[in-house]
């Protein structure tokens, strides 16, 4: 999982499909692009939509799995467990070989294996920080920050080193703080949970009473040794013998280091492993309880309503409103008049030249504001007479339709509503 999430984040801003990035969150200029498809804040209504199905989500898989995302996927841990910490190994030694030589004189060694560590952790914040920049600004705008002089885009510079810090600050100082301290999920899950939810847990129904071994090898009391080894090896330093805790983030580092402990004593492994409360109490399966078949059922349709909206918006939206208060006015070439304000939004990713033509032929449009070249991601307004021909008008209100017209073809169908005298 984790080397494809690294794949995917250093080659995200690269990919592209249709022309356009995979992923591009552009808040400056407030053009966003998600999986090829390009949103504009006149989408923010998809947005609020977006973010309500990713609560209920998290909702979903927290009182399932508890805080699975936060060992799997969260960002935090991949970076931190599956490059960070592996450099800071590969260096410096496991866990006993780092104290070791934190509390060791600063001799030539332990300068060097210093200085070798953290200058690599800045290299690797930086990339980091190149690829974050690329997902806020796009990579043909990175490109030119690296390519062209510096004094040409010192704001995107100084971004750079700014996240660059950050980031080094973070997985060399911070580190699991992030997750027990910043980030509000871990207070949230235990509002969450229930008896129900599989999490990292002991079975101290098999491991208690705690004990030694015998000469023999076998344990005095229950399963659990007391060895501590699930203690020594947690990332946030917890014992997980002491019950679901909110510093726990699922990293699952108790049960390999007990699993190895139980082999050596040839016990059944998963002393500590994924279980619910019930399980433990009752040996029972996990089961899909009404809980989770009730928040299911609302992913379903919310994502259902959001796939529908996602799939049937177009890349032009337009409004056409009456003037207020007015009526209508008597030509003198025999023809009635209705005033009408139009706002056009571009969504497409280009510039366009667009024009409003009435789909019957005999239904003129006088401009006032004429329209013309909208740029992207931006609205245009345009202010017009709609005239026809008295002797055409068979009641006091008849539905006109205006087409918006871009090149030769038609974006958009829009129908108004036309205010006219008649005389049965």
């Amino acid at each position: 999982m984790s080397y494809v999430y690294l794949a995917l984040f250093f080659s995200g801003p690269f990919l592209r499909i249709n022309g356009q990035p995979m992923l591009l969150l552009n808040v400056i200029e407030r053009h966003f692009v998600i999986a090829g498809q390009v949103f504009w804040p006149q989408d923010i209504y998809l947005f609020m939509l977006a973010s309500l199905v990713f609560i209920v989500c998290v909702v979903l898989f927290t009182i399932a799995f508890g805080r699975i995302f936060c060992g799997w996927i969260c960002p935090q841990t991949i970076f931190m467990e599956m490059v960070f910490r592996k450099i800071e190994i590969w260096i410096e030694g496991d866990g006993n070989k780092q104290k070791k030589l934190d509390a060791a004189a600063w001799d030539k060694d332990k300068i060097m294996k210093k200085v070798s560590k953290h200058f690599i952790f800045v290299i690797v914040s930086f990339l980091i920080a190149n690829t974050f920049l690329a997902y806020i600004i796009g990579s043909e705008s990175l490109v030119k920050i690296i390519v062209e002089p510096v004094y040409t885009h010192w704001v995107g510079f100084a971004s750079i080193w700014v996240f660059t810090l950050v980031f080094y600050l973070v997985y060399s100082r911070v580190r699991e703080l992030v997750c027990t301290v910043i980030c509000p999920y871990g207070r949230l899950q235990g509002v969450l949970m229930d008896e129900h939810t599989l999490v990292v847990a002991y079975d101290d129904v098999r491991g208690e009473p705690r004990g030694k071994l015998d000469k023999t090898g076998l344990a005095l009391t229950g399963d659990c040794v007391d060895c501590s080894l699930c203690v020594a090896v947690c990332p946030t330093g917890i014992d997980i013998r002491k019950g679901t805790q909110l510093e726990c983030i699922n990293c699952t580092a108790c049960i390999d280091a007990c699993d190895e402990v139980m082999d050596k004593i040839h016990k059944p492994r998963n002393l500590i492993g994924y279980f619910s409360e019930e399980m433990i109490r009752t040996k029972t399966k996990p089961g899909f309880t009404t809980r989770m078949m009730g928040y299911s059922g609302v992913i379903a349709v919310l994502m259902t309503v959001l796939c529908y909206f996602i799939f049937s918006r177009g890349d032009m939206d337009i409004t056409v409103m009456r003037g207020s208060g007015m009526l209508y006015q008597e030509q003198p070439n025999g023809n009635i008049s209705n005033i009408y304000n139009a706002d056009i939004t571009n969504k497409a990713n280009f510039s366009r030249t667009i024009i409003l033509k009435p789909e019957d032929p005999d239904i003129k449009i006088k401009y006032i504001q004429a329209p013309g070249t909208i740029t992207k991601g931006n609205d245009m307004k345009t202010v017009f007479f709609v005239l026809i021909p008295a002797n055409k008008i068979r009641s006091f209100k008849t539905d006109v339709r205006l087409q918006l017209i871009s090149g030769n073809k038609v974006i958009q169908t829009v129908t108004t509503e036309f205010v006219a005298p008649f005389n049965k």
